[in-house]
């Protein structure tokens, strides 16, 4: 247990135990002061030391249990939310995170989401089978992470597809994130059986800066992810959303 654990702790007991003892001693004082001195005096030494000798543990074991029960809660949260491939937020926790995000910002709407896809990962598959696939899906993940800031939200769509949204980002921080991931993929260790292998991923990205729905938002950065695979992979395509129909924000591919 860490330090501010036991501190938490034993500020709990020492609560719980002086709670006691104050009711304690107040009910026996007005139970035995018609008593008399003496009576009043072993009432009040007995509403002192039994609620020491028998609050004091109880509040402890109580707490602990408590403290128990709440890591627990936060591991079964955890586990509900994360995938645990990729230790990524899973799809449904990913899409709650970004419509809380679009809900809260409404006023003032400003950010992205990137839609980025492995490329040719069947190939992975195939050749060195699952096991690979999943190291090689550990270090996308890894490499996204490295390359979204700190706020930034990661998930895992689902196969070999990721999500980040990117709150507050405007078109070319935006599109700096995305190359940046890019680059830190393509740029990944990955030697399944000894064989050194490249990793790229295309990155299709929607901008936006009005109220929007999240499902209008992935359709949109999803179809700018289907652009970069036929433009040929390893590559990012971007638009602000509302000028879907007119030339891209950017478009980067490897150089």
């Amino acid at each position: 247990m860490s330090r501010r654990g036991l501190l938490r702790l034993a500020r709990w007991t020492v609560f719980g135990t002086t709670g006691c003892l104050t009711v304690s001693l107040t009910y026996n004082y007005f139970a035995f002061r018609h008593m008399g001195g003496q009576a009043l005096f072993q009432g009040l030494v007995s509403a002192t030391i039994l609620p020491i000798v028998l609050a004091g543990p109880l509040f402890f074991y109580l707490t602990m249990k408590l403290r128990e029960l709440a890591i627990a809660n936060h591991r079964l949260s955890l586990a509900a939310s994360t995938d645990s491939l990729t230790e990524s937020l899973n799809r449904g926790a990913f899409t709650s995170a970004v419509e809380a995000h679009l809900d809260k910002g409404a006023s003032h709407p400003r950010g992205a989401l990137l839609v980025i896809d492995a490329d040719q990962f069947k190939r992975i598959n195939d050749r060195f089978g699952h096991d690979a696939g999943d190291e090689a899906l550990r270090e996308i993940a890894a490499a996204i992470r490295e390359g979204a800031r700190t706020d930034d939200l990661v998930g895992r769509l689902g196969g070999e597809e990721f999500g980040v949204y990117l709150p507050n980002a405007g078109d070319a921080e935006a599109a700096e994130i995305a190359e940046r991931i890019r680059r830190t993929i393509h740029a990944c260790r990955f030697a399944p059986d000894g064989v050194h292998w490249r990793l790229s991923a295309s990155v299709g990205g929607a901008v936006f800066d009005r109220p929007i729905e999240f499902s209008e938002l992935f359709r949109i950065a999803d179809q700018r992810l289907y652009r970069a695979k036929m433009a040929g992979r390893n590559r990012v395509e971007m638009i602000r959303v509302g000028e879907e129909d007119e030339q891209p924000v950017t478009r980067s591919a490897a150089g």
